[in-house]
């Protein structure tokens, strides 16, 4: 039995969706539910930062006696969770092709995740996590359009 070409491409469509919708869910679990990352307590005060690039100036200031784990984790951490995002979305909605389109989305989403942690308590609202995030979301975009054009080499090949 053949497959069709349409066939396989809602195939792969599907699964798209799906790894899409698992990226999300674990998001969902790294920024409301890890442990690890204090998300389970809730008897914080509201906590937010306003200023940019205050926070990433502080952990880059202090690296030393914070370690660079710590460093790494929390900015490198910030861009890499997004990175999906910009790459996935593209590939499961073709309209959302435009570099800009996936910045506005990952700063989207990543203002509602800030929101619903501040009102949460489950970790604080971030200027410079709004700002890490969105960058993580244009380098998922750019990994997808390099990931896209070695694609279109091959077919050519």
């Amino acid at each position: 039995m053949s497959h069709s070409r349409d066939g396989e491409g809602s195939k792969k469509q599907t699964a798209l969706r799906l790894v899409f919708l698992a990226y999300l869910v674990f998001l969902c679990y790294i920024m409301f539910f890890a442990e690890m990352l204090g998300r389970t307590e809730t008897d914080r005060q509201y906590s937010y930062n306003l200023e940019p690039f205050r926070e990433i100036s502080r952990f880059l200031r202090y690296r030393e006696r914070l370690g660079m784990r710590a460093v790494l984790w929390n900015l490198g951490g910030n861009v890499l969770c997004f990175m999906p995002f910009g790459f996935l979305l593209p590939c499961i909605r073709k309209n959302m092709g435009r570099w800009y389109l996936s910045v506005l989305f990952s700063f989207y989403l990543s203002l509602m995740i800030e929101t619903t942690q501040l009102i949460l308590k489950v970790g604080s609202f971030d200027v410079d996590d709004l700002l890490l995030n969105t960058l993580g979301g244009l380098l998922g975009f750019l990994c997808y359009r390099v990931w896209q054009k070695a694609g279109e080499r091959n077919k050519k090949e």
